[in-house]
């Protein structure tokens, strides 16, 4: 790399320089040096110029017959005045592509990194341990030792299969020229790794100007308006080897991480963060490790939700309710629809008890508040495992640089500007009216979006509505028997195609109404962007949940006095056994769908595009085709990643997060599946990065952004939702206040399943057959079913009987006790989980002891350092002065 520091890259504009693809590309004569002894290797690997030295850093794709070529011809001719140097090339598949190789030299790259203070190595970390702790070292010695005769923890992975990444273990600084000696450079060539060379190109060709004027710069703005149509980093080669990587090592970090990580033979393996971070930059990195963390933290949610599980699975047989309900043969209940509604006996719905005791028992309030309780330490205990990242990648005191202003910004306020208060210089000023106007439009289109999703619930509800009777008459005995589940699993499917479908409508929606507001700044942009989608997509994914959770069973009035839609429609009721079960059906079918989906369009579309464009170049130019492809040309038939960065990885894993807090009381297998998914997940994400998508840019990052802010809100809104759900949703409350108040206990202060008995009885209320609404009569009177019409039924409620001497059908005493204790019950829970989840998260310190004495000795020892080093350069410089001033007297 010495030899390059003097290089000049003038060259041609036209592609006059072009040779065809077959032989060699075209360095330009001031360029060209003899080649290396390695050439054929480089050459044939992609990843370097023709001269097999210099080393590709970043690729831009445009096609001859393309628009915009003035504009181009300046772009390269001011990157070159920059201090890059460049080589095109054909493309062998098509005539119309070239590829634009760029490098940047050791100087540039040196101006640049210290430009942007990139942080390098200059000393290894040495910490010297107190000797109160040599008693421990000792103990750990011995420990280390016996662990030596234990088999190895199979999913850590093998140290020596690892490289060994300097950077993470060495003191770091601000990267400057006029210290460079401060600085561990044993190879100019390795010194800046790949990750960071791409991103100082990147920096460089984000700044440089395609057009005469102020502020007509940028590579974002060419690739808008297709003056090129792509631009990626390189991959370091292939993901596969011909030889182990147990024998012969690893090809490169691609290779690497594909068997480390991406394969689906290591899936239990720890990830190796550290070389994906190298690889794929801080922001990738802290997603995955973000993602890692979550699916760690849900192996104990995954537990305990799988333990409430089976204890109502084994409790099944000593439950007293399902016991009443499944001998309730004498029990005549009231059709569930009009007309076409038979009475059933109470005793049909004995296997619907069973299932609903499996997630609604007695240890689901103790989930409920586990659950609050874990999502608090999780988002605690991120912060602390993000802090520690964050120490090891050196971004403690890194802060995101002044943001560029949107083309689109400057284009419509470019009329007006004003003074910024940061840089001094003058900038598009967006008017106060006109910003909060835009924001009020914007406010409108997103209520206007909640209110589509409001009514394609209702949409759902009416379908609900008119189908149980559809069903309650269809010729099938096996449907008709089950005509409200039947329902219930047929709206779940279609409320899920309609959620893709709105889900579609939504983005483009949250594109124009971002738009609309004009974001001064990119992030500005993401995150008005973020806040619309997952709005959007919650509200979309979960309005039905609500609906059933909160809403139904609930308004609809009671036998001869129905609630209706347009004085027609009767309101569904709930199942005799209660409403959890078409919860459960809901979430159930729901996040298994939604999963799957997502998992199939994350992988499954990327490979089927990729299996296409293999299929269509061996077919154009023979099997082994791809194979003798240079490294940019396999690289640019590889998928791009998709427009909003990992918006998509952030929004499938928060929406899962949600489905899995906010009403995991009412399906405590959520975490199980959750966990499941995740595990999967990983691998597939991992994969997709590797193999099926170009190199994304790596870029920085200290933390997962605005998503934290919503994981908080989630994780308010879960305890709410939770304690409705126990309150309201499920019989927790009515069977304690029977078991207290009404049942044979009342009085005794205990409350087991011997005090349960008549509590079924006790919640069903009586209904004289000859009240019924005209509309409601069923057209059979029972007589063929039980052997005589049938005078009386009973349904779900707490009213006075028919033959009462107060007024009939009115609210007995029990209903205001039960509503009462509902009532209590939510605010009690509400205070006792925030005040635990306020006392854990003030407990749990944000930064670990261990790591602020750490950060504290590291600051003291660079000071040492740095002062060190500074006095042996003066020292230096008085003994060369001396030595000067004694030669002149002389």
């Amino acid at each position: 790399m010495e030899s390059l520091e003097g290089l000049s890259t003038p060259s041609k504009d036209g592609d006059s320089t072009l040779l065809d693809p077959g032989t060699s590309s075209i360095l330009d004569d001031n360029t060209r040096t003899d080649p290396a002894p390695e050439v054929g290797r480089s050459r044939s690997s992609g990843l370097c110029f023709s001269d097999g030295k210099c080393h590709i850093d970043y690729i831009l794709v445009y096609r001859k017959s393309g628009p915009q070529s003035e504009k181009r011809e300046i772009f390269e001719r001011n990157i070159r005045a920059e201090g890059l140097q460049m080589e095109k090339e054909l493309s062998v598949c098509n005539s119309d592509v070239i590829f634009l190789k760029l490098h940047a030299p050791w100087e540039v790259l040196c101006r640049y990194a210290e430009l942007m203070n990139i942080r390098m190595p200059f000393r290894r970390k040495i910490y010297y341990m107190h000797r109160r702790y040599k008693f421990m070292s000792r103990m750990e010695k011995r420990i280390n030792r016996f662990r030596g005769w234990l088999p190895r923890k199979p999913m850590k992975f093998d140290n020596n299969a690892l490289p060994d990444l300097e950077e993470n273990e060495s003191f770091t600084a601000p990267f400057s020229r006029s210290r460079i000696h401060h600085f561990t450079i044993h190879n100019k060539d390795t010194f800046f790794n790949n990750a960071t060379r791409s991103r100082i190109v990147h920096h460089i060709l984000q700044r440089v100007k395609y057009e005469e004027g102020k502020d007509k710069m940028g590579l974002n703005r060419l690739l808008s308006n297709s003056s090129y149509e792509a631009a990626f980093p390189l991959h370091e080669g292939s993901y596969r080897s011909k030889n182990s990587i147990r024998t012969h090592g690893a090809e490169n970090h691609r290779h690497l991480l594909y068997e480390c990580w991406a394969w689906w033979g290591v899936w239990y393996k720890y990830q190796p963060l550290d070389l994906i971070r190298r690889y794929f930059g801080e922001k990738i990195g802290l997603y995955f490790a973000w993602l890692g963390w979550y699916t760690g933290m849900l192996f104990p949610a995954a537990l305990v939700g799988l333990m409430v599980f089976l204890y109502g699975w084994f409790t099944l047989d000593h439950c007293q309710v399902s016991k009443e309900i499944c001998q309730a043969t004498d029990i005549i209940m009231c059709p569930i629809c009009d007309e076409y509604c038979p009475y059933l006996r109470l005793s049909d719905s004995c296997i619907y008890a069973k299932v609903t005791h499996l997630f609604d028992n007695g240890a689901t309030v103790f989930f409920a508040v586990f659950m609050a309780v874990w999502a608090t330490v999780f988002l605690e205990f991120w912060k602390r495992r993000r802090a520690v990242l964050a120490y090891d990648w050196d971004l403690i005191d890194w802060e995101e640089e002044e943001e560029e202003i949107r083309p689109q910004f400057e284009a419509k306020y470019s009329k007006k500007e004003r003074m910024n208060p940061i840089s001094g210089k003058p900038e598009p000023y967006q008017a106060f009216t006109d910003k909060y106007s835009r924001l009020i439009v914007s406010a409108s289109g997103i209520f206007f979006m909640i209110l589509v999703v409001i009514a394609a619930v209702f949409g759902i509800v009416i379908y609900r509505v008119i189908t149980v009777s559809t069903f309650a008459a269809f010729g099938w005995a096996l449907i008709r028997n089950n005509s409200q589940v039947a329902t219930t699993g047929t709206a779940v499917c279609i409320n899920f195609c309609t959620i893709m479908l709105l889900n579609v409508l939504y983005e483009k929606v949250a594109l124009l109404l971002t738009n609309l507001e004009q974001p001064r700044t990119e992030s500005e942009w993401e995150n008005s962007f973020t806040l619309k989608m997952f709005l959007f997509q919650f509200v979309n994914l979960n309005s039905s949940t609500f609906y059933i959770a909160f809403f139904l069973g609930r308004f609809t009035g009671r036998p001869g006095a129905y609630i209706r839609l347009i004085n027609r429609w009767k309101l569904e009721e709930c199942h005799p056994s209660g409403c959890l079960i078409d919860l459960c059906m809901q979430m159930g079918i729901i996040m298994v769908l939604k999963q799957t989906w997502n998992n199939f369009m994350e992988l499954g579309y990327p490979l089927i595009q990729n299996w296409w464009t293999r299929r269509r170049l061996r077919q154009e130019h023979g099997p082994n085709a791809k194979a003798s492809f240079p490294q940019w040309e396999r690289d640019y038939n590889l998928q791009p990643m998709n427009a909003y960065g990992l918006f998509d990885e952030y929004l499938e894993m928060i929406l899962q997060f949600g489905f899995t807090t906010i009403f995991v009381a009412a399906f405590p297998l959520a975490p199980l599946l959750a966990l499941l998914n995740n595990i999967i997940e990983i691998r597939l994400d991992a994969y997709k990065f590797v193999t099926q998508w170009r190199r994304p840019l790596p870029s920085q990052a200290k933390d997962i952004g605005i998503w934290y802010g919503i994981l908080e809100g989630i994780g308010i809104l879960s305890v709410i939702t939770n304690a409705f759900v126990i309150a309201v949703t499920s019989d927790f409350i009515p069977r304690l206040v029977y078991a207290y108040k009404y049942g044979p206990c009342a009085g005794q202060g205990r409350a087991g399943e011997r005090c349960m008995m008549g509590y079924v009885n006790a919640s069903l209320s009586m209904f004289r057959v000859s009240d019924f609404e005209n509309t409601s009569v069923p057209r059979t009177d029972g007589s063929d079913t039980f052997g005589e019409a049938v005078k009386y039924c009973r349904y779900r409620d707490y009213r006075e009987p028919p033959d009462s001497p107060g007024e009939p059908y009115s609210y007995t005493l029990q209903f205001w006790h039960v509503l009462a204790a509902r009532l209590a019950f939510i605010i009690v829970f509400e205070h006792m989980v925030f005040t635990i989840k306020n006392l854990i998260a003030y407990l749990i310190p944000d930064l670990p002891k261990d790591l602020r004495d750490r950060m504290r000795r590291e600051k003291y020892l660079i000071q040492e350092m740095m002062y060190e080093a500074e006095l042996e350069r003066l020292q230096k410089e008085k003994k060369k002065n001396y030595r000067a001033h004694h030669n002149a007297l002389l």
